[in-house]
């Protein structure tokens, strides 16, 4: 077996760095580039899973118009005494006076307001259904909010490791001349060699992470909605709240459609208990009947209803009665809920702002201070390699933290929007 030498294998790591570097070509640019309000706006238009939601509108309206139909009138008629087995007797003769023709056309008439209730109860389940269909719209801009700025965060540190990496192939050129003349030993120059081939993995991972990303918001918006070579418009920045949480919480009360629909779903329930008490009523029915028989003509009225004495629709009274203070609960757990939702997504907001400002009080500046003195030092011999990669390090890590606070801060603010029903806060 061939045994490579330490020569050898600084030869095999900076083969291996070249070919590294090569995979790290620029990728194409995109053909188009939308901003997260156009994401949000184009999945309402072409999410299949919106589509299917809204759908239930028309439904709804659907079962509004079968509310709003009347009985139909039925139709009897019969021949009777028919001379079936006697043919050669079938004529008008006996047809006038042996056999029997009934004729009738019977009607029901709906008592206790039924139809009109049917059509308030109807009308009151399509008032929630779009109060439901809005609520999933919420939920769909916060579902397309946290792939654009997972995007947004690899897009960036894409951009920061491509940087990064350009920095430190300046590294690994002045290493290889102070190798040539000497001043390191050629341990230290595998070592900045390995380290470069850490850097392309990092900018492959990153690579890897935005296009994962661009495909879930993808989904999330609809393939037809946005071509496959697609890119996200913006960056990764900090703009502060001004709204407390008093006025977030009174929004949200005003605007989020699920309480909406909680609170509507109480008229609904009313509805239908309204209903159930006139389905309790009996209906009439009314038939007016024409008959010959023995050559006479005649007409008759018939009258009938059902007595109620045992069947009263006791049970959906009962049962409908009870659903409405199930809807009040409801309503009030709903609303509980809107609360707790600002509180938590405020709170969210303001310890993200908290760490960002962190980063930005001065350690991002010192890691980057830091890093320069020890590249300047390292270029003189004036420090050590392992000084150097620790700088390094720590530069990286503080900076990709920044960045990831951002995109945590960012996504915080998509949570507290969803939160308080409204793409405008306070």
């Amino acid at each position: 077996m061939y045994k490579f030498g330490l020569r050898g294998w600084g030869l095999a790591l900076a083969a291996m760095s070249a070919m590294a570097w090569a995979q790290t070509a620029p990728a194409p640019v995109p053909a188009t580039r939308i901003t997260l309000d156009q994401a949000i706006q184009l999945a309402l238009a072409h999410s299949p899973a919106m589509a299917a939601v809204r759908s239930q509108v028309p439904q709804s309206r659907a079962n509004q118009i079968t509310a709003a139909l009347r009985p139909n009138p039925v139709l009897n008629w019969d021949g009777l005494y028919l001379p079936v087995f006697e043919p050669d007797k079938l004529n008008h003769s006996f047809l006038n006076t042996s056999s029997e023709f009934d004729g009738s056309v019977s009607y029901t008439w709906e008592r206790g307001g039924k139809r009109r209730a049917r059509i308030r109860a109807a009308h009151d389940i399509t008032t929630v259904v779009r109060s439901q269909v809005q609520d999933a719209g919420r939920g769909l801009a916060f579902a397309v909010a946290q792939p654009f700025i997972g995007a947004l965060l690899a897009q960036s540190s894409l951009a920061f490791a491509q940087q990064d990496l350009a920095s430190w192939q300046n590294t690994v050129n002045l290493s290889q001349a102070q190798y040539r003349a000497g001043a390191i030993s050629e341990g230290d120059l595998d070592t900045i060699k390995l380290q470069t081939l850490q850097f392309q993995a990092t900018v492959s991972a990153d690579r890897l992470a935005l296009a994962q990303e661009l495909t879930a918001l993808r989904q999330a918006i609809g393939f037809s909605g946005v071509p496959r070579n697609f890119g996200v418009a913006g960056s990764l920045a900090f703009q502060p709240l001004r709204g407390n949480l008093e006025d977030m919480q009174l929004l949200a009360l005003k605007r989020r459609p699920d309480l909406m629909a909680a609170q509507q779903s109480i008229t609904a329930a009313q509805s239908q208990y309204r209903l159930a008490q006139a389905d309790g009523k009996r209906d009439l029915t009314t038939t007016a009947q024409y008959i010959h028989t023995a050559g006479l003509s005649e007409m008759g009225f018939l009258f009938s209803i059902e007595i109620p004495i045992f069947d009263r629709n006791q049970g959906e009274i009962a049962r409908t009665a009870a659903a409405e203070t199930q809807a009040q609960d409801q309503a009030q757990q709903a609303r509980q809920q809107v609360l707790s939702d600002v509180r938590t997504a405020y709170e969210a907001v303001r310890q993200g702002a908290q760490v960002v400002k962190l980063y930005t009080s001065g350690y991002r500046a010192e890691a980057q201070q830091a890093l320069a003195i020890r590249q300047y030092s390292y270029g003189r011999g004036a420090t050590s390699l392992l000084n150097l990669l620790d700088a390094e390090r720590t530069y990286r890590s503080t900076e990709l933290g920044y960045r990831q606070a951002l995109a945590a801060y960012m996504l915080a603010i998509e949570q507290l929007k969803e939160a308080v029903g409204s793409r405008t806060l306070p």
